[in-house]
């Protein structure tokens, strides 16, 4: 499932994006595929590379897709890209883990070409400091989230650098009441059935996509939707 909406990063077939932080490529995968892109999907996790190449051949390529999607580690402090080679640049659920901020930030606009569309989202602040409260393991994990961005701090950071703000989104209002119930029962989540049964209901709702779903989820983002997501437009 996309935090990110495609529509608003402008990006044409042939384009290169680059996701940065990008997991097990759920997004840098659908860009490949649904709009036949150059992606390129950066971790630190050599884990989640691995899980990502080994999934693109679980998707259906057609024929006149040119286009390619590679993986590799690589640190968002110091990414081992020239200036300006980006049209569009995805940094999804990364910034919350990071101790310092600013140095990330200024590379993933260095890499953006003038014009061309950052993307970035973090955990929401009400629903993120409703886990912090509910479990104090929560923020504790290692590699998990060091800080709650409030909307205004989030687009003050970004403004820093030479770009523009466009708008926002929320996204996955149905995701927070999963991460709700794993905070209440951490340390026996992945046992305790009101966990398993939400988390089925979620992959039911990603596979099967119904109505009432997606009515619920679009009735419920504004007001616990899990993720911000901000977009910007670097200067020419």
């Amino acid at each position: 499932m996309q935090t990110i909406n495609f529509d608003k990063l402008n990006i044409n077939a042939g384009d290169t994006v680059l996701d940065i932080g990008c997991g097990e490529g759920r997004h840098s995968l659908s860009l490949y595929v649904d709009r036949e892109v150059n992606a390129i999907g950066m971790d630190l996790s050599m884990e989640d590379m691995k899980t990502a190449k080994s999934r693109i051949k679980d998707f259906s390529i057609t024929d006149t897709n040119k286009s390619s999607c590679v993986f590799g580690a690589g640190d968002i402090q110091s990414l081992p890209f020239k200036d300006n080679v980006y049209d569009a640049v995805i940094c999804s659920e990364v910034l919350e883990h990071l101790e310092s901020l600013d140095d990330a930030v200024s590379e993933i606009v260095r890499v953006l070409k003038p014009g061309g569309v950052l993307a970035v989202s973090v955990p929401r602040f009400i629903p993120e400091l409703i886990c912090w409260k509910l479990s104090s393991e929560y923020s504790k994990t290692p590699g998990g989230h060091v800080r709650i961005f409030r909307q205004k701090n989030l687009k003050k950071l970004i403004l820093k650098e030479s770009v523009s703000y466009t708008s926002f989104h929320w996204a996955h209002a149905l995701h927070s009441p999963y991460w709700w119930l794993k905070c209440i029962f951490w340390g026996r989540e992945k046992e305790h059935w009101l966990v398993t049964k939400y988390h089925q209901f979620l992959v039911w709702d990603l596979m099967q996509n119904p109505l009432l779903t997606r009515f619920l989820e679009a009735v419920l983002k504004p007001f616990m939707g899990k993720s911000l997501v901000m977009y910007f437009v670097k200067d020419q």
